[in-house]
């Protein structure tokens, strides 16, 4: 016999429940006889609504499969818990690591990340509408180099936004990112100690913060231990393809010891070029150093000495700022750099176990 006051459960068949439509706050809040605002109240942690009910209410919910609708719960609610990843050069390996590790940190203090890829050549500013019709808590952008400061400021007004890797000046826009100037001096001091002398430097797009504040620091370094600079190429894109093409055209100067690349996957078709188009060894012949440090970097076959950027520390210090005062980010840009690690590698002739 049914306990009074307790609906009676209909059990289907376990192969028409895949096809079953999902059971809606307001149908359970029929099913129950109560109001559909209790039904919210129970699934609110710390909302009032006395004990007895918000347990019959779970326990009835988990029996019919009832999961409340984040995202009418999202668009009900001044906060949503749900933060905004934009990125705009997901074919460079070092940002999919970077966004697996940032949204597993944002998981662990119970957010959930909506990702926002801005792919070139499209309509920026309807991608960018987007992103300013979803309730999202703050926004994060990675890197997003085909974004301007004042795109960027429009489409994140009003909420909460931090950058890494790429420094936007007179915007509101605070950011994360690497130390670049200490990476790239790291580099032309390893150079200089392998008895590199004429070196090359290959940039990825030439107007961003990060490829300035490395090609600055490592051609200021260079003339400061008496080097020179035999070649500065712009790849006009960080990719495998503008590497290759950039090794190609300073292999055949003739007049180059070392060339640093301004990222590792610009590096890694460097290297291929030169082994296989150039004839070129690599480091017999010429050194080869990169920067970011992502796993293909320490395959066997490049085996690639780069600086390593600290992606655990900046994922670390990005969900710090978003869990705190994000008001503060809205009053006050922050900029925070951070050190990494020069990893040397057999493409500079270190030992394989220098690491």
């Amino acid at each position: 016999m049914r306990k009074q006051g307790s609906p009676s459960l209909q059990r289907e068949p376990s192969g028409e429940a895949f096809g079953r439509k999902p059971i809606t706050a307001r149908e359970l809040a029929r099913m129950l006889g109560v109001s559909q605002s209790a039904v919210s109240r129970a699934f609110t942690p710390g909302a009032s609504i006395a004990a007895d009910l918000r347990e019959r209410i779970l326990k009835y919910a988990a029996e019919v499969d009832y999961q409340p609708n984040a995202i009418a719960s999202m668009l009900s609610k001044s906060r949503t818990n749900i933060i905004g990843i934009v990125v705009s050069d997901m074919q460079n390996p070092f940002y999919p690591g970077l966004i697996e590790k940032l949204s597993r940190s944002l998981q662990r203090i119970g957010l959930q990340s909506l990702l926002f890829n801005i792919t070139k050549g499209s309509n920026l500013e309807e991608q960018l509408s987007a992103l300013r019709r979803y309730n999202v808590d703050a926004v994060i952008v990675i890197s997003a180099t085909i974004l301007s400061g004042s795109t960027l400021s429009w489409a994140t007004e009003g909420r909460p936004a931090i950058l890494i890797n790429r420094v936007i000046e007179d915007t509101n826009l605070s950011c994360v990112a690497c130390n670049n100037v200490e990476g790239a001096r790291a580099i032309a001091d390893h150079f200089h100690r392998q008895g590199a002398r004429r070196v090359a430097y290959v940039a990825g797009l030439s107007h961003t913060t990060t490829n300035r504040e490395r090609q600055s620091g490592f051609v200021t370094r260079i003339a400061e231990l008496g080097m020179t600079l035999s070649a500065q190429i712009e790849g006009r894109e960080y990719s495998y393809y503008a590497g290759r093409k950039a090794a190609l055209e300073i292999a055949a100067g003739k007049n180059t010891d070392a060339i640093f690349f301004a990222n590792d996957i610009l590096a890694i078709g460097g290297i291929d070029a030169l082994r296989e188009e150039a004839g070129c060894r690599v480091p017999d012949d010429i050194l080869v150093a990169g920067f970011d440090d992502i796993p293909m970097a320490g395959w066997p076959h490049y085996n690639l000495t780069t600086f390593r950027q600290p992606v655990d520390e900046i994922v670390r210090v990005v969900v710090e700022m978003i869990e705190g005062d994000t008001s503060a980010l809205l009053r006050a840009a922050t900029t925070i750099r951070l050190s990494g690690e020069l990893i040397e590698r057999r493409s500079t002739g270190a030992e394989p176990d220098a690491e």
